[in-house]
C-alpha cells in the first residue's frame, strides 16, 4: 500500500450503577418508553442535576486501571445543541477538565506489543433514543436512557490497521467488565465505538482528513466498517478527490458507510462549565480506597497463568480474557488438578459446549467438583479423553449424576496393564506383515494404523500412550 491508514476510538461505556448520573431514576435496561423518565430527564423548569457519587468512583477504578492521571478537580460543562431526544437543549458532560488523563492499554499484535494511549476519559449523560416507524408519519421519543452515565473514553490515534483496531476494543471491552464498571452487553448499547479514520501518503507527518463512524456495537461491524471506510477513502484521493471531515453511519446490510452530516468541532457546542454543579474533587484517600479495592487487573492474571501455571500466551490470554473464565478456571485449579489439562478442557469441549447451546460460564449445569472429578480421571489414566467427553456429555444431560458411577456403569474404565494390551499387539503384528515392513520402510502412517489396530481390538479401552510404547518395543522383535 502507499498510504499509512491512522485509526482513533472514542468508547461510550454505559456504567453499571442502579440511578441514572443526575437524578435518582432507574437505568433497567427493557422498560416500557418512557417509563425511567423523571422530571430532571424531561428538563422540567426547576429541577436540578445531583451528581451520583457511584459514577465518579468507577470513573477511578477505571483510570487506575489504565495507569492514568486522576483530576484532584474536574469540571462539568454544557454542550450544547439541538435534537428532539435531549430536553435540555444541552448535554452535561466534561470537556476542559475530565476527570482521566493520560493512560494506555497494552494490545498484542503478531507476538508484537504495541501501547495505545488514552488520551482522556470524562463523564457524562446519555440521550434519549428516536424512535421510528410506530406512528404514522411521526418519530416517538423514548427518555429512557436519557441521563444514563457514560464514561467516554478517547484515544490518541494510535492504530493502523483494523486488526489493531479490534483488538484494542476487545481489550477494553474485557477490562471495563473485569473492574465492574460496566456489563458490556453491546446489543444493549452498554458499549459503543465511534472510530475516527484518515489515511495519509506512506511515511507523510501530516494527517489526513478523519471521518468519524458512529455507534458501532458489533466487533464484526468494526471490522467491516473501517476496512470499507479505508479503502473509500484511498479511492477518493487517488481520483483526485477531496475528503470531507464528517460523521458517517455504518449499514451492515450493504456493508457501506455513509456520511450523515459535517463533523462538529468543539466551538459548535459552545461548551461552557454547568452552573447547577460545583467543581468535582477528589481527594487522595478517595483514589487510594478505591486503587485497594481494584484487585487483580488482566495483565497481572496473564502474568499469573503463565508464570505460574506454565500455560502458553494463547491459553493465557483466552482464560483470562473474561474475568467469569479466569475466576473459573482458578477455582477448578484448586482441586490440585494439572493445569494444562485443565486449560484444554475449558477452552476446548467446555467452550464449544456452551458455544452450542449459547450459554455463558455461570449458566453451565456440570459442578465444580464434578467437573474437577472428570478432569482427575483423564489425569490418574483411569478414562480416556474420549470417555471423558462421553460423561461430560452425560453430566451435561443431568448433573446428579457421578462421575465414577458413570464410569463403571458403561465399563469405561482404560485399559493400562501392559499384560493385558501386549497380546492384542501381538495379535495385531501377526496379522498385519505389510504394515510392519511399511514401518520399517520409514513411513509413519504404518504406524499409526497398527495403533489404531490395537485400539479396536481394545474397543477404544486401552491407553493410547502405553499402546504406542508397548507396540515400538515389539516392532524389534517382528
Amino acid at each position: 500500500m502507499n498510504w499509512d491508514i491512522v485509526i482513533g476510538i472514542e468508547t461510550h461505556v454505559q456504567l453499571t450503577t442502579n440511578t441514572k448520573i443526575f437524578s435518582g431514576a432507574s437505568t433497567a435496561f427493557g422498560k416500557p418508553p418512557n417509563e425511567n423518565a423523571c422530571l430532571v430527564s424531561l428538563a422540567y423548569p426547576g429541577t436540578l442535576p445531583v451528581l451520583n457519587r457511584e459514577v465518579v468512583k468507577k470513573a477511578i477504578r477505571f483510570g487506575l486501571a489504565v495507569d492514568a492521571q486522576i483530576a484532584k478537580k474536574s469540571i462539568f460543562a454544557r454542550k450544547n445543541y439541538f435534537y428532539p431526544d435531549l430536553p435540555k437543549g444541552y448535554q452535561i458532560s466534561q470537556f476542559e477538565l475530565p476527570i482521566v488523563n493520560h493512560g494506555f492499554l497494552n494490545i498484542n499484535i503478531k507476538n508484537q506489543e504495541k501501547k495505545i494511549r488514552i488520551l482522556r476519559a470524562h463523564l457524562e449523560e446519555d440521550a434519549g433514543k428516536s424512535v421510528h416507524g410506530i406512528h404514522d408519519n411521526a418519530t416517538g421519543i423514548d427518555l429512557n436512557r436519557a441521563g444514563t452515565p457514560l464514561l467516554e473514553i478517547v484515544t490518541e490515534p494510535d492504530m493502523s490497521s483494523a486488526e489493531e483496531a479490534i483488538e484494542y476494543a476487545r481489550k477494553l471491552h474485557n477490562l471495563v467488565q473485569w473492574i465492574g464498571i460496566c456489563d458490556g452487553n453491546m446489543q444493549e448499547g452498554s458499549f459503543r465505538c465511534d472510530v475516527n479514520v484518515s489515511v495519509k501518503p506512506k511515511g507523510s507527518e501530516k494527517l489526513g482528513t478523519r471521518r468519524e463512524i458512529k455507534n458501532l456495537n458489533s466487533f464484526r461491524y468494526m471490522q467491516q466498517a473501517i476496512d470499507y471506510e479505508v479503502n473509500w477513502q484511498i479511492e477518493q484521493l487517488e481520483d483526485g478527490n477531496e475528503i470531507i471531515q464528517s460523521t458517517v453511519l455504518f449499514n451492515p446490510d450493504n456493508g457501506e458507510t455513509r456520511a450523515m452530516r459535517s463533523k462538529e468541532e468543539a466551538n459548535d457546542y459552545r461548551y461552557f462549565p454547568d452552573p447547577d454543579l460545583l467543581p468535582l474533587e477528589v481527594t487522595e484517600k478517595d483514589i487510594s480506597e478505591i486503587s485497594e479495592s481494584l484487585g487483580e487487573l488482566p495483565v497481572d492474571a496473564i502474568s499469573k497463568l503463565k508464570n505460574n501455571f506454565s500455560l502458553n500466551d494463547s491459553d493465557a490470554d483466552l482464560i483470562a480474557s473474561d474475568k467469569a473464565t479466569y475466576d473459573y478456571y482458578l477455582n477448578l485449579i484448586g482441586y490440585d488438578l494439572d493445569p494444562k489439562i485443565t486449560a484444554n478442557w475449558v477452552l476446548g469441549y467446555l467452550f464449544a459446549k456452551m458455544k452450542e447451546m449459547e450459554l455463558n460460564i455461570h449458566q453451565i449445569p456440570i459442578s465444580s467438583d464434578q467437573f474437577s472429578l472428570l478432569i482427575k480421571r483423564i489425569m490418574d489414566k483411569t478414562i480416556s479423553n474420549n470417555a471423558a467427553k462421553k460423561i461430560f456429555d452425560l453430566l451435561w444431560e443431568d448433573s446428579n449424576k457421578n462421575v465414577d458411577q458413570l464410569i463403571e456403569e458403561l465399563g469405561l474404565t482404560q485399559v493400562s496393564d501392559s499384560s493385558s494390551i501386549v497380546p492384542m499387539i501381538e495379535e495385531v503384528l501377526a496379522n498385519n506383515q505389510q504394515m510392519i515392513d511399511q514401518y520399517r520402510s520409514g513411513k509413519d502412517k504404518a504406524f499409526n494404523a497398527l495403533v489404531g489396530q490395537v485400539m479396536k481390538i481394545s474397543k477404544g479401552k486401552a491407553n493410547p500412550g502405553q499402546v504406542s510404547d508397548l507396540l515400538k518395543e515389539k516392532l524389534k522383535e517382528f
